[in-house]
């Protein structure tokens, strides 16, 4: 099957539409989530999609970065019907293109347990060099 990747700004409403077809509705919080998904999508330095040939949207990838030497990978989803085809790893590489490239560009990411695996095989590591401050107040939901 045929899809495509371009960049492509999303509402808030077809981003939690599409996060409701992913696994990736269970990474926020729900406090303030509408508020902050309209931020990360307004924000957000390069986001992408890919949509299949009849238009539907299959994937999601937001970075932010400075396009001089960071690059972080915020948000990765692909509906679960096009897992394992491709998509992701077509969405991270034109996002890492996009900032700059791999030999300019470092790129991080906060990777679900689920996922780890997936970031291995993209040739990805665990840092020992990355730091967090965390003082949120996090309640755990899924989008549904």
């Amino acid at each position: 099957m045929n899809y495509s990747i371009r960049e492509e700004r999303l509402t808030p409403e077809a981003y939690i539409d599409f996060l409701r077809r992913t696994d990736l509705g269970s990474q926020y919080p729900a406090e303030r989530f509408h508020e902050r998904i309209a931020t990360l999508l307004q924000r957000a330095s390069i986001s992408l999609t890919a949509r299949d040939e009849n238009g539907d949207l299959i994937g999601v990838c937001l970075g932010i970065t400075d396009f001089a030497y960071w690059l972080f990978l915020t948000d990765l989803g692909v509906v679960r019907e096009w897992t394992g085809r491709g998509v992701g790893r077509a969405l991270v590489r034109e996002l890492h293109r996009i900032a700059g490239g791999e030999d300019e560009i470092i790129m991080y990411t906060c990777a679900n347990e689920n996922a780890t695996g997936f970031y291995e095989k993209l040739g990805m590591a665990r840092p020992d060099d990355v730091y967090v401050l965390n003082r949120i107040h996090w309640t755990d939901f899924t989008v549904k």
